[in-house]
């Protein structure tokens, strides 16, 4: 996992190549602000006690509170989550959000647990970390394994330490607890967004439009339902228990019906599907392929099976520095997760606004401002790729950069203080 790290800050150290940005800002986004290891002490059903292994980091603030998600998941650690934070700080200033980067996660897999272990396994998350989360300091939100009610259930506890309601402190809640309408397929939709208004920038505006979906969880499910209404074929899918390839077409929906009762997307057997590995699910003949599961999917092993024309990273950190250069060799287009899917924070950016006001907006009033801030800095980010000859990924660096260069700047460096 140092390898998950190493890779974003070299991602990091590109970008600074295209911007012109001082030493002491390089120097600081290098570094984490604040990292807190724990272990969640958590009476199970049986009696016996068990102790789980729990981070958060804040890796910058300068633009603003820390901002990101906490996951539950057996292979969770502190290196990934300090690159998560990092990406999060990324995506944040991509975004133009007045957030920082941060993240959590718990070493456990939830699936072992009853529902009465995993709320007081959740409970006890925030009582360790109460100190460090808040509305005006770091929020969290749902990623990897948890959900609307586990951020129910860690703003009620978060509520009860400080002794008074405070919706602000954690975004993706439900919606009778202060959750914002258009939370749940933000992260998709915010991705189909910058497909639609890059469609002919990207050549997709022709008839043979086939999508690939790595990954059919919230993200991947909801991808394949905005596409497939818009008139896209989706030829394949895969879940962490198989894939499915059908050259006339998958109905998301029908897939999605097979998998809740089977378990997984094989379920599906319906208009000619068929199972197919991994590799040959990436090696599909496809305009789009969307990785929208965990990192480091796409590596130099598989890279060079990629057909599609387009990439769009739904999952953080989906392709390795190695897989990136492969695809940038073969002419693909990466549109990067610190963009692509940025919709999910920019939702809870709506949601975390509209707890503090006490105002809440409507769904079509939603998608729009997501809608416009998706095109918006999608835009700004393709124009630099296009007229600086970069990778899309490495554009979007430069962006964000740009923005926090500026910010660190702001407090004075090295020939203000000597100059």
């Amino acid at each position: 996992m140092d390898d998950l790290l190493s890779g974003a800050l070299s991602r990091l150290d590109e970008a600074a190549k295209h911007v012109e940005v001082d030493s002491e800002v390089l120097e600081k986004l290098k570094y984490a602000k604040e990292t807190l290891s724990v272990r969640l002490s958590v009476r199970m059903d049986d009696g016996s006690r068990r102790s789980f292994p729990a981070w958060r980091c804040r890796y910058d603030d300068t633009r603003g509170p820390t901002k990101g998600g906490i996951r539950f998941h057996p292979s969770s650690n502190v290196e990934e989550v300090t690159t998560l934070a990092f990406w999060m700080t990324f995506k944040c200033a991509v975004m133009n959000l007045p957030y920082g980067g941060g993240k959590g996660a718990v070493k456990v897999d939830p699936h072992s647990l009853s529902k009465s272990e995993l709320e007081r396994l959740s409970r006890a998350y925030v009582q360790a970390f109460a100190g460090m989360i808040g509305p005006d300091r770091d929020i969290p939100a749902p990623d990897v394994y948890t959900n609307s009610m586990i951020m129910g259930w860690m703003a009620d506890e978060y509520s009860s330490i400080v002794r008074q309601p405070s919706p602000a402190v954690i975004t993706g809640k439900p919606l009778p607890l202060g959750g914002s309408l258009g939370r749940d397929d933000a992260t998709a939709r915010g991705g189909y967004y910058l497909i639609k208004h890059l469609e002919e920038d990207l050549r997709l505006s022709g008839s043979a439009r086939r999508v690939v979906i790595q990954g059919y969880g919230n993200a991947g499910f909801h991808i394949a339902r905005l596409l497939h209404a818009d008139g896209y074929r989706i030829v394949g899918l895969s879940d962490s228990r198989g894939a499915i390839v059908c050259e006339d077409g998958l109905d998301p929906q029908a897939v999605q019906t097979a998998k809740e009762r089977g378990g997984s997307v094989t379920a599906y057997t319906g208009n000619g599907a068929r199972s197919v590995t991994g590799d040959e699910l990436l090696g599909t003949a496809c305009e789009i392929l969307v990785p929208a599961a965990l990192e480091d999917q796409i590596h130099k092993g598989n890279a060079g099976l990629i057909k599609a024309r387009v990439v769009l990273e739904l999952a953080n950190g989906p392709v390795t520095p190695d897989a990136d250069r492969i695809l940038n060799e073969a002419g693909v287009i990466v549109l990067p997760d610190i963009l692509a899917n940025a919709g999910g924070v920019t939702v809870s950016y709506f949601e975390w606004v509209q707890n503090r006001q006490g105002y809440y907006w409507g769904l079509d009033e939603i998608h729009e401002r997501l809608r416009v801030i998706m095109e918006t800095e999608g835009r700004r980010v393709w124009d630099m790729g296009t007229t600086r000859r970069i990778p899309m990924r490495t554009a979007a660096y430069a962006h964000a950069l740009e923005r926090l260069s500026k910010a660190i700047a702001a407090h004075g460096t090295q020939p203000f203080f000597v100059g």
